[in-house]
């Protein structure tokens, strides 16, 4: 049992799970845009994922308040490093505006985390402005650097698909602010500190109504698509709803960071149902 704990907890600390939902995206990506799946971009992201977040979330503890390093962390540091070779491998696999465009996201993540002026703290500490370059990120990541790099033309479609990317983890950001709105520093101003959370489970509710309608917009109009749409907007919703302060770190460490793996299930088993028909 100590065993799987360790394994689940490292899985999650490592950020395997959060890297796992950005591969989920990409593929989402080649699908809603018909590219054929591009395994080399698909693992530029997923190990960028890991780098980028570990290095986000034990920067601090590293190189500011110089904690010791656990065996767990000794664990996390290896496999961020291991992490950051494969990305400097897929890297010159990628076109070479793919590749401008992933160093812009990196240089992103570096505001989010060092602070580049002399007494300034970092973006992250940014009053209310986190929520918006997180998602941000995952929409260039996701969505815009799959698509430049295949080379396909720029439609309406593709905006829509940004538009819809940023609402859903918008909304994801949202429930983990909710769920640490106890725990968080005043001075981050995060949604639920500046409108309370009932305002902040009704935002989310009302942002997901736009996420689907956007579907029915689309050139290339998906009957499946929107079955599957309506059922991750209901599931999300039921995770807006009970969410509260101090719920388990798994509820939205594993769960709801789970919603765009579900997502993308959800999409291979109607693909796989319409060929069985």
């Amino acid at each position: 049992m100590k065993i799987g704990s360790a394994l689940l907890n490292f899985y999650i600390n490592g950020s395997i799970h959060v890297a796992l939902s950005c591969y989920a995206l990409m593929h989402l990506t080649f699908h809603m845009f018909q590219i054929p799946a591009d395994e080399s971009s698909a693992l530029f992201v997923f190990f960028g994922t890991i780098v980028g977040y570990n290095f986000v979330k034990y920067d601090a503890l590293v190189r500011v308040q110089r904690i010791a390093m656990r065996i767990q962390l000794k664990f996390i540091a290896a496999l961020s490093l291991f992490a950051f070779v494969m990305v400097g491998y897929y890297f010159f696999q990628l076109q070479r505006i793919t590749q401008v465009l992933s160093i812009i996201i990196l240089a992103f993540t570096l505001l989010y985390t060092l602070p580049f002026f002399p007494n300034k703290k970092n973006a992250r500490n940014w009053a209310g402005v986190k929520i918006y370059i997180v998602s941000l990120c995952w929409v260039g990541a996701t969505v815009v650097l799959p698509v430049i790099n295949a080379e396909i033309p720029i439609t309406t479609d593709f905006f829509l698909k940004c538009l819809q990317r940023f609402i859903l983890v918008f909304v994801l950001i949202l429930i983990f602010e909710i769920i640490d709105v106890e725990n968080d520093d005043p001075h981050l101003q995060t949604v639920p500190q500046q409108i309370g959370v009932k305002r902040t489970k009704i935002l989310g509710l009302l942002l997901l109504l736009p996420f689907y309608c956007f579907e029915f917009l689309k050139i290339n109009f998906d009957k499946n698509q929107l079955i599957v749409n309506l059922i991750m907007v209901s599931v999300l919703s039921l995770f807006i709803i009970y969410a509260k302060a101090n719920r388990s770190r798994y509820y939205s460490s594993f769960f709801v960071e789970a919603v765009p793996i579900f997502w993308w299930l959800l999409v291979v088993f109607f693909d796989l149902r319409m060929i069985q028909l």
